[in-house]
């Protein structure tokens, strides 16, 4: 039987030399087998891709991958910062992280809840914002910590610490989405804090639309990667 896989043909060819005749030897490429070789990266990408924006293939992983809430009575609900628009408007991940946050408070689940959220350019800072939005719900400013500069989940494990440490703050109702509160919950949990999830899913569990799942997907990869990455960086 010939075998399905093709190689290159040796050539020999008889050239002219002051010396008399000499032969060159060579490898002609068979273009044939270049050319009828299937791409199969390309191939799978795009297979990768239709299955992520036209399947529930994105729902069911992230479904796999969401942490079950733990809604305990606790010293303190940290609500870890989403991001502001350009306006300087919430964004709706933050949005939905910080009426989660107001919703536990005023079920009385934790005296303390602290907003966090960076400032971008010149406009207030995200952890502002919060505040003032929970201070329309009723909320006393004594109540309601924030702190504005940290960038990363690891900055605001930090820096949480050092703030709520001193006060004898130990046990924490964490919120944050699904997809984001296994990384946040190690890096807390490093930090010192027992923690109970309170995941504010910022994606529907029944994501229909291509871009929704597409969406979905890149955010289920890079909580897939970064926890690969904090540990190689000795972070968890």
């Amino acid at each position: 039987m010939r075998s399905p896989h093709r190689h290159p043909k040796q050539t020999a060819r008889i050239t002219a030399s002051g010396i008399g005749p000499r032969v060159e030897y060579g490898y002609e490429e068979d273009s044939h087998a270049m050319c009828t070789q299937p791409p199969a990266l390309g191939l799978a990408g795009v297979l990768l891709f239709l299955a992520a924006a036209l399947t529930p293939l994105p729902n069911l992983l992230a479904q796999m991958g969401s942490v079950s809430p733990r809604l305990e009575p606790a010293h303190a609900i940290v609500v870890l910062g989403g991001g502001l628009q350009p306006d300087g408007l919430l964004s709706d991940l933050s949005l939905r992280r910080a009426l989660q946050g107001i919703v536990l408070h005023r079920e009385e689940l934790a005296p303390l809840l602290v907003l966090l959220g960076e400032a971008r350019g010149q406009g207030p800072a995200e952890a502002r914002v919060r505040a003032e939005l929970a201070r329309q719900f009723g909320l006393s400013p004594q109540v309601i910590p924030t702190e504005a500069g940290a960038r990363t989940t690891r900055e605001e494990a930090a820096r949480i610490r050092a703030l709520l440490r001193p006060l004898g703050v130990r046990r924490i109702l964490l919120v944050t989405d699904s997809q984001h509160m296994t990384r946040a919950q190690a890096l807390f949990e490093r930090a010192g804090f027992e923690v109970l999830p309170a995941p504010a899913d910022d994606f529907s569990s029944a994501a229909v639309a291509p871009e929704e799942r597409l969406r979905l997907v890149r955010r289920i990869a890079q909580e897939f990667v970064a926890p690969l990455y904090y540990r190689m960086a000795g972070y968890l």
